[in-house]
């Protein structure tokens, strides 16, 4: 029986080369001349922790990783920016996680919306992805075209195709 993946995931290694990206091109900005800014990404559990000494700078810089990420192929929506930043001593720091598997109420929103078109299509929750059979690969593939028109926060990829 025909089916697919639905997950989201991101590349370390492209996150690591436009984190690296966007280094260089802070500390060639003139606006950042002088600044103590650094921003450390730690591979393992996909954090960023960014320092730096203003708000102003802070929002320059996370402006600067999407739009560097952006051109690594990385979604704008992987950077979970939500988390306030806090201040440790004359600095602010702020941790930005990457979203990397999608969570149980994205998994329950999607499986939901698959069965709500109507197609002959199951989905079903494993873990953190979205596994959908189907009898043809036609009705799979209207399903795809269907979850690319949709917004669930998440960039969605679609994996592990069995015909």
């Amino acid at each position: 029986m025909p089916s697919f993946d639905v997950i989201s995931k991101v590349d370390p290694q492209a996150v690591e080369n436009a984190i690296n990206v966007a280094k260089k091109e802070i500390v060639n900005r003139y606006d950042f001349h002088g600044s103590k800014t650094e921003v450390d990404f730690n591979k393992k559990e996909l954090t960023l922790l960014i320092t730096t000494e203003n708000e102003m700078r802070l929002n320059t810089i996370i402006d600067i990783i999407i739009a560097r990420g952006s051109k690594q192929g990385i979604d704008p929506r992987s950077y979970d920016v939500s988390k306030e930043h806090y201040a440790s001593g004359p600095f602010i720091k702020k941790d930005v996680k990457l979203k990397n598997g999608l969570d149980k109420e994205t998994m329950k929103k999607i499986a939901k919306a698959i069965k709500d078109t109507g197609l002959k299509v199951q989905a079903a929750q494993m873990d953190n992805i979205v596994r959908v059979t189907a009898k043809k690969i036609d009705d799979l593939q209207e399903v795809i075209a269907f979850l690319r028109k949709s917004d669930y926060g998440f960039p969605l990829q679609f994996d592990n195709m069995k015909s």
